[in-house]
């Protein structure tokens, strides 16, 4: 796992958000980063080479797919995650707390220490 995955695990590890995830978790032909199988709630955290070539199109597809099989995705930059961790919690907690469901893709975060 990428250093922004371990910090992220940290927060989410024993159903600190209420819900249960897991790391690295299949759905069809994807690996999740993260996964609610009860909030149907996906976590994927996207570095640097997710804004080159051909990834947008690859993560489109695949959000595609996941929102066809009942999923939201949350996409969180791995700079959010690292200086922003406040925010990313506050968000993934308002997800979790009502999933059903939000449009998929990027999400606006709230400023550190800011609730939603």
């Amino acid at each position: 796992m990428t250093l922004p995955e371990v910090l992220l695990w940290e927060q989410l590890r024993a159903q600190k958000l209420g819900v249960k995830f897991r790391r690295q978790h299949p759905i069809g032909p994807y690996i999740t980063d993260f996964c609610s199988m009860v909030a149907k709630l996906v976590i994927e955290i996207d570095g640097e080479a997710h804004d080159r070539g051909t990834a947008a199109a690859r993560d489109a597809a695949r959000d595609a797919f996941l929102a066809a099989q009942g999923f939201e995705v949350v996409r969180l930059t791995a700079k959010d995650v690292l200086g922003n961790m406040d925010g990313v919690v506050t968000l993934l907690r308002s997800k979790a707390d009502s999933p059903l469901h939000h449009a998929f893709g990027a999400v606006p975060l709230p400023a550190s220490g800011e609730d939603q």
